[in-house]
């Protein structure tokens, strides 16, 4: 009985109270929260709640203008999730980098929904562009896109769209590009490194290992003792 009354109690409260007690939890509670009522879910569905979560989490990004170039600024869920990335996976040097977390979502979604994701050179370039129009110089540019690069591969499902990604990425012909827009060897490392160890039981044959094999040997010499033996 007593529950039913503390359930009853919250219920009653206005939206910007809920909201106020909802940011201050932990984020890991906030799905089944969301779960409790069609209420409650409608308040996690709206931009009320994230940009408030923003708020009291970075208060310095509230009043951030949006960016120029190819990638925009997104509202909403999108921009705390964007946030918490710069933050957390991506860690630039103590600053949160808004543009950082919402690039590695770009890239993220095309890698991973795309049915036929761009060239690695196109979505390479796309983001150097971004980070130039943001006001980065060539070479942090370059940086921020390897950092980002590698974070999202090493945060890619284990599975087998993920193995056939890879292998396409690792696959890809050289093109010539001037700096910052050509390929950053730590990237293409990291794409043979996941292949030749987490995806190694996912080839078909050894002819389809050596193929792959080949290419990471026309670029890195000598290879690593951990990628060798099919």
């Amino acid at each position: 009985m007593r529950k039913q009354i503390e359930e009853g109690s919250i219920e009653i409260l206005p939206d910007h109270i809920l909201v106020e007690i909802f940011i201050k939890l932990p984020a890991c509670q906030w799905a089944p929260i969301a779960s409790v009522s069609k209420r409650f879910a409608t308040i996690f569905r709206s931009d009320f709640l994230w940009d408030s979560a923003i708020a009291h989490t970075w208060p310095r990004s509230v009043h951030m203008k949006k960016w120029p170039g190819p990638i925009p600024r997104c509202s909403g869920r999108r921009r705390y999730v964007a946030l918490y990335i710069s933050e957390k996976i991506i860690g630039t040097e103590n600053e949160i980098d808004e543009i950082v977390g919402h690039i590695y979502l770009y890239l993220k979604d095309q890698l991973e929904i795309s049915i036929s994701p761009p060239p690695s050179s196109i979505l390479h370039g796309t983001i150097i562009d971004q980070f130039i129009a943001c006001g980065r110089s060539r070479d942090r540019a370059h940086e921020l896109a390897s950092q980002i690069w590698i974070a999202v591969i090493n945060n890619l499902e284990e599975n087998n769209c993920t193995f056939f990604l890879l292998k396409r990425l690792a696959q890809e012909g050289d093109i010539f590009l001037p700096y910052p827009y050509s390929r950053s060897y730590e990237v293409l490392w990291r794409v043979f490194d996941k292949l030749f160890t987490d995806f190694r039981d996912c080839f078909n044959n050894c002819s389809d290992y050596y193929d792959v094999l080949g290419f990471a040997k026309s670029r890195f010499l000598p290879l690593p003792s951990t990628w060798l033996g099919y």
